[in-house]
């Protein structure tokens, strides 16, 4: 026998794949660059959807609206009663005041001021057309978290405080509608209807903007009282008599303080000076004008 025969070869080794610490290092900071670059995107796309559904549900309210005034010989719904109760004998597009307390059932219950709203009945019982989707406000009741029914105020001078300018002195030389018609000074499209008011702001069925500063044109003397909300990037859902809605973007952080969740910023009456704030203008300028 030969010696080489004697000597075994020694077995061949196959290569096996497996990463190494560093290149599964490597490609765990690819996934982190592209979830941190891909999130964003994914955001604003949610945001933007939200910001459709926003304006779809601010034209089928306004629609809503129309619909009343149109089988009512071309009365308005007010925005607001005498007070925040439910009383049959006024026509108020909604009843009821919202806060966080959870002895308060207007803030998550529909049925204690939505569904009695003489608005309802052409709403096809859709509750969610009454709210923004992306306010996440809730009441917690009996240890349960109760989503708030409403984001939406009706302009103010839209049958102002039970059909008079609730004692708003500045309003005393305001036109208040009280007909559709009436809308033609200065025309359906330029006076909103609904907008969205921030979680931390809203109470009343109204939204009140107030109106010094107007005429004659003074912004140093411009003032906030209620605020919109600024769900939608800095932006909020707006509807008009004419029945367009849009998503306006707010200018002026004072319109836009951080939000201070199961906390009013203001109680919605008085003002607070907002000098040269671009979006006091915009809004002074679509809801009302003067009698004369």
């Amino acid at each position: 026998m030969k010696i080489q025969s004697l000597i075994k070869r020694p077995f061949k080794t196959s290569k096996v794949g497996a990463f190494t610490l560093i290149e599964l290092l490597v490609v765990i900071a690819i996934i982190a660059i592209l979830a941190a670059l891909l999130l964003p995107v994914l955001g604003r796309a949610k945001q933007k959807a939200q910001g459709v559904q926003c304006m779809n549900n601010h034209r089928q309210l306004a629609m809503a609206w129309r619909m009343y005034s149109e089988e009512n010989s071309d009365y308005l719904l007010w925005a607001s009663g005498a007070g925040t109760a439910y009383d049959p004998k006024e026509p108020v597009w909604c009843t009821g005041g919202l806060d966080f307390n959870p002895a308060n059932r207007s803030n998550y219950d529909p049925n204690v001021d939505i569904v009695k709203s003489p608005m309802w009945p052409y709403c096809n019982k859709q509750l969610s057309i009454w709210k923004c989707p992306s306010d996440r406000s809730f009441v917690t009741v009996g240890g349960v978290q109760m989503p708030r029914v409403r984001t939406m105020a009706m302009n103010l001078y839209l049958g102002g405080f039970g059909g008079t300018t609730g004692g708003s002195t500045f309003a005393a030389n305001l036109i208040i509608y009280f007909k559709y018609s009436e809308l033609a000074n200065p025309g359906a499209s330029s006076v909103f209807v609904f907008l969205d008011e921030r979680e931390d702001a809203i109470n009343w069925g109204n939204f009140e903007t107030v109106m010094i500063g107007y005429q004659p044109h003074n912004p140093a003397a411009w003032q906030l009282s209620d605020l919109p909300a600024s769900y939608h990037g800095n932006a909020g859902g707006l509807s008009f008599a004419d029945g367009h809605s849009e998503i306006h973007r707010w200018q002026d952080d004072r319109t836009m303080p951080p939000l201070k969740y199961e906390g009013l910023v203001f109680s919605g009456s008085g003002g607070t000076l907002s000098a040269y704030n671009a979006d006091v203008g915009w809004l002074q300028e679509r809801s009302t004008r003067p009698k004369n």
